[in-house]
C-alpha cells in the first residue's frame, strides 16, 4: 500500500485548489429542471476526468440531466463503482443569491452540502491517486443528473443498474453526518397524487346541488395519514394540497401530494394497496378519487455485505489514525438503493459533514472536505 502519510499530505497541499473546485461547482444553477445547468456541470467534470485518463461518456435524457459514466483501469479485474448526483434542488437565481461563502469554519451555498462538497472528495481523491499510479481496482464513475426528483423524467434508475452490475464495491458521495455515521441502510420515497373531482355549484344560491371535492380529499387525508406504521418504518405525509376557486362556490377540484417512506418493500406494497381501497370510497356522494404515483426512490436495504464493509472500513479508518466511522440508518432516500439492488455491497454518506440539506441553512463544514477525501483514500486503497 502506498505511505498513506505522503498522500494525507498531498491533500493538506490542496487546500485552496479544493475550496475554488468546489467553489465553481456550487456557484452555478443546476436544480432538477435546469438541464442545461446540469449537463454543464457534467461538461465540467468530463473535462476534469477525461484530465486524469478516464474515458467519459453519457447517457442523455431529453427531459432530465444526463448521466455521467467514466471508466478508468482494465475491467476485466474486479472493479468499483463511484457515486453522486450532480443536480440540486434550488431553483435558477439562487447561486446569484447565495454564492458560495465560508463563515466561521462553514461553508454556505446551493448544494454546498447535498452535494458538490462531495463530488469535489471524489474528484481530488482520484486526482491523487493517478498520481501514485492507483491500479488495485478499475474505477466506473456515476453522477446521475436528476436523483433530487427521483429520475422522474428518465431511465437513469434503470441505467443506474445496469452500469452499477458486477462491480464488487460501491461508493455514494452522499451528504455525511455529523456524528461521522456511514449509510448503509435508507428508506425509500414515493410520491403520490391525490386528484378529487367534485361537482360546482354557487355557495349561496344552490349549496345542495353542489358535492365538495376539498370535503371528499379531508376525509381521504385523515384515512392516508392513519396508514402511517412506525414499527414497520413506514409513514405517509399529505405535505401539500389545494383545492377550490373562490369561496362563495362548491368546489368542483381538490388534490393532495402525499410524500411515502418505507424501509422495506413489504410496506410500500401495504400502501399501495390500502391506497386503491381509498380511491373506491366515497364519502361525499357523486364525487371521484384518482391516486397515482409521480416519483419513486428504491429503499437501500440493509444488507449483510455493506455492514461489514462498513465494519472494515471503520478499522482501516482507525488504523490511518482518523476518526471512527459507524453504520447509520437514515430516512432519506438516494441512488445508492440501485447499487444495492445490483448486488452491489454498497457505503453511502462520504460526503462532507453538515446539516440543513435543501434549505437556505444547508452548509458543510470545511474541514470535513479535507477529512473525508483523506477517508475516502484510505478505503480505496485497503477495502
Amino acid at each position: 500500500m502506498a505511505d498513506l502519510k505522503e498522500l494525507f499530505a498531498k491533500v493538506d497541499g490542496q487546500h485552496e485548489e479544493m475550496i475554488a473546485l468546489w467553489k465553481k461547482l456550487v456557484n452555478r444553477d443546476c436544480g432538477s429542471d435546469n438541464k442545461a445547468g446540469v449537463d454543464s456541470v457534467g461538461q465540467d467534470i468530463k473535462e476534469i476526468l477525461e484530465g486524469l485518463g478516464f474515458a467519459v461518456r453519457f447517457h442523455e435524457y431529453e427531459k432530465a440531466g444526463n448521466m455521467l459514466v467514466a471508466d478508468y483501469g482494465d475491467f476485466s479485474k474486479p472493479f468499483i463503482v463511484i457515486t453522486g448526483h450532480m443536480d440540486t434542488v434550488f431553483k435558477d437565481g439562487q447561486a446569484a443569491e447565495r454564492p458560495f461563502t465560508i463563515r466561521d469554519g462553514k461553508a454556505y451555498g446551493p448544494g454546498v452540502l447535498d452535494m458538490k462538497g462531495g463530488i469535489t472528495v471524489a474528484l481530488t481523491a482520484l486526482k491523487l491517486l493517478k498520481e501514485i499510479g492507483y491500479d488495485r481496482y478499475a474505477i466506473r464513475v456515476i453522477l446521475a443528473g436528476d436523483e433530487e426528483v427521483g429520475h422522474g423524467n428518465s431511465n437513469a434508475a434503470e441505467d443506474y443498474m445496469k452500469e452499477a452490475k458486477g462491480a464488487i464495491m460501491g461508493f455514494n458521495m452522499e451528504t455525511g453526518y455529523l456524528d461521522n455515521g456511514i449509510v448503509v441502510e435508507r428508506k425509500g420515497c414515493r410520491r403520490y397524487r391525490v386528484e378529487i373531482d367534485g361537482v360546482g355549484a354557487h355557495a349561496g344560491n344552490n349549496p345542495q346541488d353542489g358535492r365538495s371535492a376539498v370535503e371528499e380529499l379531508a376525509h381521504k387525508i385523515i384515512d392516508i395519514q392513519a396508514l402511517t406504521d412506525y414499527e414497520e418504518g413506514t409513514t405517509l405525509n399529505c405535505g401539500v394540497i389545494g383545492g377550490g376557486t373562490v369561496a362563495n362556490a362548491v368546489p368542483e377540484h381538490a388534490w393532495c401530494i402525499v410524500d411515502v417512506r418505507f424501509r422495506t418493500m413489504k410496506g410500500l406494497n401495504r400502501v399501495d394497496q390500502a391506497f386503491k381501497e381509498i380511491e373506491k370510497k366515497q364519502y361525499v356522494a357523486d364525487t371521484k378519487t384518482t391516486i397515482f404515483p409521480t416519483i419513486t426512490i428504491a429503499a437501500m436495504e440493509r444488507t449483510p455485505e455493506s455492514v461489514a464493509l462498513c465494519e472494515r472500513a471503520n478499522e482501516l479508518a482507525v488504523k490511518a489514525g482518523l476518526s471512527p466511522i459507524h453504520p447509520k440508518f437514515v430516512g432519506g432516500g438516494s441512488d445508492s438503493a440501485y447499487l444495492v439492488l445490483a448486488g452491489v455491497p454498497t457505503l453511502c454518506a462520504l460526503g462532507l459533514r453538515g446539516e440543513f440539506n435543501h434549505t437556505v441553512r444547508e452548509y458543510a463544514v470545511v474541514d470535513s472536505l479535507f477529512e473525508r477525501t483523506k477517508l475516502f483514500i484510505t478505503l480505496l486503497l485497503g477495502l
